[in-house]
Order: C-alpha cells, then sequence, then structure tokens
C-alpha cells in the first residue's frame, strides 16, 4: 500500500477585537465605559498566498510608512518606530496611515471568521465563574472546534495579549474545541495537531492584517460604523453574534456576504 502523503501544515493568524473586561474596582460592572468595549470578539485569518510573499509586502509597506516624511513626523509613528520599528496597528494609525494597508488588504487573497460575544454579566458569571481567561478559551474553541478535524497540522499564530494569551487558557479552548467537534464528528477524525504559536505584530507581521479586518468588525459592533467593514467586506467571510438570541433561529445571527453586518449590529450598552 502507498505510504501516505506528508500532512500538511497550515498556519491561521488570530486576534482580538475589544477588551474581556466586565468589572472594576469593587466589581463594579464597568461594560461601555470609556476604554471598555461592550463586546469581545476573536478572529481568525486564512490567507490564500504563499505566507512569505505577503509577509515581505507588509514589512516593505511599514518600511515606506516609517521612512515617508509626510507620516514618520506622527507621534504614533514615531513612538512605535523608536520602540523597535513601525508596525500597522488599526486603533491607533491615523486615517492618512490606514489607508495604503486598507487598499493593500481589499485585494489580498484572505478570509477572516470571527466570533463576537456580546459582555453580558449574568452570562459571565454562569458560563465562566467570571474568569476572563475562561471568556476567552470559550470564545476560542468555538473558531478552532471546526478545525480539529483531520489529521495535518495547524499553527495558530496568535497576537500576545497578557493572561489570556498563555499555555494553560489553549489547553482548556483546545479542550473544548473537541468536545464540541464530537457532537459532529468521531474521535478518529480529530487528529489534527494544533499547535499555538503566541507572536507580536513586529515578529509576526501577518498579525497586522488580522488586527485591521478585526478592528473593521468592531467598529460596527461598538460604534454602527460599517465603512470599513463595508470595504473590506470581500476579506470577511463570516462573523458570529454569539449570544444574540432573538436571532439564533436560521442562524441570523452568522453575517456573511449574503447577511452582511449594518450599522443596526450596533450594542447598546445597557446589555444585561
Amino acid at each position: 500500500m502507498p505510504e501516505d502523503p506528508t500532512p500538511i501544515t497550515q498556519h491561521r493568524f488570530l486576534d482580538e477585537m475589544g477588551d474581556s473586561t466586565f468589572f472594576g474596582k469593587g466589581r463594579r460592572i464597568i461594560i461601555g465605559e470609556t476604554g471598555v468595549s461592550l463586546s469581545f470578539g476573536i478572529g481568525i485569518l486564512k490567507i490564500n498566498r504563499p505566507l512569505a510573499e505577503v509577509r515581505s509586502e507588509v514589512i516593505q509597506l511599514q518600511k515606506e510608512i516609517q521612512d515617508d516624511p509626510l507620516f514618520n513626523t506622527l507621534p504614533s509613528v514615531i513612538k512605535r518606530a523608536q520602540q523597535g520599528g513601525f508596525f500597522f496597528h488599526a486603533c491607533k494609525d491615523t486615517p492618512d496611515v490606514r489607508s495604503p494597508f486598507l487598499k493593500y488588504i481589499r485585494f489580498l487573497p484572505c478570509e477572516l471568521e470571527a466570533v463576537v460575544a456580546r459582555k453580558i454579566p449574568a452570562l459571565f458569571e454562569k458560563n465562566h465563574h467570571s474568569k476572563e481567561n475562561e471568556f476567552y478559551a470559550d470564545l476560542l474553541s468555538h473558531l478552532i472546534k471546526t478545525r480539529v478535524k483531520g489529521n495535518g497540522k495547524l499553527v495558530l499564530n496568535v497576537a500576545a495579549r497578557g493572561s489570556t494569551t498563555r499555555d494553560k487558557v489553549f489547553a482548556e479552548a483546545l479542550s473544548v474545541a473537541n468536545q464540541r467537534a464530537l457532537k459532529r464528528w468521531s474521535q478518529d477524525e480529530l487528529k489534527s495537531d494544533v499547535v499555538f504559536n503566541v507572536q507580536t505584530p513586529r515578529t509576526e507581521p501577518l498579525l497586522n492584517i488580522a488586527d485591521y479586518l478585526c478592528w473593521s468588525v468592531q467598529r460596527v459592533f461598538e460604534h454602527g460604523e460599517t465603512r470599513y467593514y463595508d470595504y473590506l467586506q470581500e476579506r470577511i467571510r463570516l462573523v458570529v453574534d454569539l449570544y444574540d438570541s432573538d436571532r439564533y433561529a436560521d442562524y441570523q445571527n452568522y453575517y456573511d456576504k449574503k447577511n452582511p453586518l449594518t450599522s443596526k449590529n450596533k450594542l447598546s450598552p445597557l446589555i444585561t
């Protein structure tokens, strides 16, 4: 019998949108206050071109921004350049700095899937025992539950974010993902070798693409602003509004090209 082909290694790139904070001092709920988002989400990016080529192009774009006198006098550019080199960061970039990178992503063969969770304190307490790490692991499990099927190697390059991107949290997410996958497939089918690789935007420039796409989704939920989402919509394959129970019927809480996000998806600060 011929030998099985060498398992394929695939890379995906993950970033967060919003933050996972629910409480301030004295366990006071601070959702929606300044600097605290109404939702938290994670996106996973697949790039359908040789990664080395795309990485080189992103690095070149970053260098052009850093070397351009129109941009390199901006405080946000200066700060990153002085700290190890400029990299794209959607929420901190000025509109004119964003523009060339948005155009690049718009025509890049890639696709993002994202899971967004409204911050509902009662669910946070019931489902996650009021622990941010459990909250993160649960969302991550939803993203990877369909990706544990197979026998290849899957490298998940994750943007570093404090305690949520630690081995224990990843192990929990993978365990929950396998449990959910077993509802559809047998254990023998779940042989994908999943590896978590924590990176920074400087060590892995491709994370900057995930950052911009996640940010464009977050703008819809947090501000009702669809401008960037609409511009990049061809690159956003799926967004799941995980806790929108009013739209569970017929998967109406699944947003894709046929059912896109709109300004009506803006969240209210009075979620309880």
